[in-house]
């Protein structure tokens, strides 16, 4: 039974996403004054009654990211100060997730300084999608629920479905990824080998799998620049594949991101709200996660499971 005590309230991230998830699952989204100073110190205010409340922040930490992570952090302080029993915050997209070991000296691990913040601030669990590795999970010391948006991407594809269907990953990191996407999809597994020459810059050297008149589907879960799924476009076209789809989780997608996809390498890239995308004319295909994050929220509200939630439909 739903806790009517339920509250949900949104930062300026991605205030539509938050107002689609409330009109998904019909519940009213909290008013709160979020704002800055002149000097660029945020400003929050909850305007009404929350105390004893379960309530649940909205927040993707897309750019600008600290200006974001800060704002949550404020909102999750002044929650617990005016006393909410419960406090998740729901990050749609997490941060900071690429920065989870250290790689080499002298380095942070952000995404677990990033975890302890929430901790710290009053957060009491977490709501999250698909996290770039799993094991930022256990970084945290309280609950967390880690949707994927993979269902959502499954109920798309079963419209475009192929015969000659190739799922690869465009790097070594990706392929437990790409497994699960070819084992549901029914299709054959690919790679494609890179090598990093720059922050912004990839190359591609050879391909793992045969895409000789085939239709080739990428995944990944993030792309800001899209240097790695340009690069493994080319040489995927290159070896014969016939077209190419991109289903990437978060697009944060920069003037170089939009430049490259400009040269028509990607005939579509599919990608979810969880944070802010402007197609500018070119074939992104934007999919909406709030009736899944809805879902998990009342779930969560009502202390029940949100296993079902993994379920795919028509597959």
């Amino acid at each position: 039974m739903r806790d009517t005590r339920l509250k949900i309230f949104t930062g300026t991230s991605n205030r539509i996403l938050a107002e689609e998830i409330c009109r998904s699952i019909g519940v009213q989204l909290g008013e709160a004054t979020v704002t800055c100073f002149p000097d660029g110190e945020s400003f929050v205010k909850i305007n009404e009654n929350i105390r004893g409340a379960d309530v649940f922040i909205i927040q993707s930490t897309c750019p600008p990211t600290n200006h974001h992570l800060m704002e949550m952090l404020i909102m999750i302080d002044a929650a617990r100060r005016a006393s909410a029993q419960r406090i998740t915050a729901v990050i749609p997209f997490y941060g900071y997730a690429r920065q989870d070991r250290k790689d080499q000296p002298r380095v942070p691990i952000t995404a677990k300084l990033v975890a302890n913040l929430l901790v710290a601030a009053g957060a009491t669990r977490v709501l999250t999608m698909d996290l770039h590795s799993q094991q930022i999970q256990g970084f945290f010391d309280i609950p967390v629920d880690h949707l994927y948006a993979s269902p959502v991407f499954f109920e798309h594809l079963a419209t475009k479905k192929s015969n000659k269907l190739v799922v690869c990953s465009p790097d070594v990191g990706g392929m437990k990824m790409a497994a699960a996407y070819a084992d549901t999809l029914g299709a054959t597994l690919g790679m494609v080998a890179k090598r990093r020459t720059g922050a912004t810059t990839v190359e591609a050297i050879n391909v793992v799998g045969d895409v000789a008149g085939c239709d080739v589907l990428l995944v990944d879960d993030i792309t800001e620049t899209a240097g790695t799924l340009t690069a493994a476009a080319k040489i995927l076209r290159d070896h014969g594949a016939t077209s190419i789809r991109a289903a990437v989780s978060h697009c944060v997608l920069n003037d170089i991101a939009y430049d490259r996809l400009r040269t028509n390498l990607i005939d579509e890239l599919i990608t979810t709200n969880s944070v802010p995308v402007d197609p500018r004319g070119l074939p992104i295909t934007v999919l909406s996660i709030a009736p899944l994050l809805g879902e998990a929220i009342l779930r969560i509200n009502s202390n029940e499971s949100v296993t079902s939630l993994f379920k795919i439909k028509g597959f």
